[in-house]
């Protein structure tokens, strides 16, 4: 494999792959940087994404987009990129594997995950039984008895949120974490149940039908559905720092918002590592709009 490219796209997720794609329309010669590592690997069902009604899998999308985009010539390549630096008029990258690579243009698309404790059975279920989004699957625990498995303020605040849908939620609070008062009384006049427990297992059916929690303390919780939510989620911002790329407060890059380019020249970024809404659905459309205008920036037009 050769190691200069017009455009190198880090991170084969949503929105890189999506990226790829038109690029790849384009007839730019195309790399994508992926090491298998992210939401959209452990996601076993996306509900609601356009052309699917009965779900589609993160796998299942992560094959088909990369099979996609190889119709168009875009190069994979599975590593983990560990250096990036503007140097001469180009972007220079090194891999965990040793390899280096330059490129006119790059596209950041390393994305966010979840902070998912140890859990046993956990991550079985995700995207299938057990949830992590309320604006994606905050429909699927409609009317249901929901355990949301969390800690202090997020878990509270998640459990709050699934109000909309459901008034059976018991809120568990893994890690024992401090709430304050006013905090516990919005749960109290919710009637959702407060657990300060610390969970040992989740029980599963066939290794993905949630069914129950197993405490520490021996007792065992059961519901229909599950919700995690831990806070401190990881956002894979590094290469962005390194490349002098402004981040917000939170670690989040930000763009353009019409072009989805960064505040560094040539490097743009899309998907959940970008400042918004954290859907499939927007990874796709700011892929697809960072590929346009590094296509226009490759004909010199910008």
């Amino acid at each position: 494999m050769k190691n200069v490219y017009e455009n190198i796209i880090i991170g084969g997720g949503i929105a890189g792959l999506q990226a790829a794609i038109q690029l790849g329309r384009y007839k730019h010669d195309v790399l994508v940087i992926d090491s298998n590592y992210g939401r959209s690997t452990l996601c076993k069902n996306y509900h609601n994404i356009l052309g699917w009604p009965d779900g589609v899998s993160g796998e299942t999308l992560r094959e088909l987009g990369r099979q996609h985009a190889e119709k168009y010539g875009v190069h994979f390549s599975k590593d983990k990129v560990i250096q990036s630096m503007k140097q001469d008029g180009s972007i220079k990258i090194e891999t965990e594997t040793g390899k280096t690579y330059a490129t006119k243009t790059m596209l950041l698309a390393t994305g966010v995950m979840d902070r998912l404790p140890d859990i046993l059975n956990i991550k079985s279920c995700l995207g299938l039984t057990v949830y992590v989004c309320p604006d994606c699957d905050g429909y699927e625990v409609s009317d249901k008895s929901v355990l949301v498995l969390g800690a202090g303020k997020a878990g509270a605040n998640m459990a709050l949120t699934l109000t909309y849908w459901t008034k059976d939620i018991v809120y568990v609070n893994h890690e024992e974490s401090d709430i304050e008062d006013s905090l516990k009384e919005k749960l109290i006049q919710s009637n959702i149940v407060y657990r300060h427990e610390t969970i040992s297992e989740v029980i599963t059916e066939n290794n993905s039908i949630f069914k129950s929690v197993k405490l520490k303390n021996g007792e065992t919780l059961y519901a229909d559905r599950g919700f995690i939510a831990f806070g401190g989620n990881k956002v894979y911002s590094e290469l962005a720092e390194q490349l002098g790329v402004k981040l917000m407060e939170n670690r989040h890059v930000e763009v353009d918002p019409r072009t989805k380019e960064t505040s560094v020249s040539n490097v743009w970024a899309a998907g959940d590592i970008v400042a918004h809404s954290e859907q499939s659905t927007i990874a796709m459309g700011e892929g697809a709009q960072a590929a346009i205008w590094i296509h226009k920036r490759l004909l010199g037009q910008k």
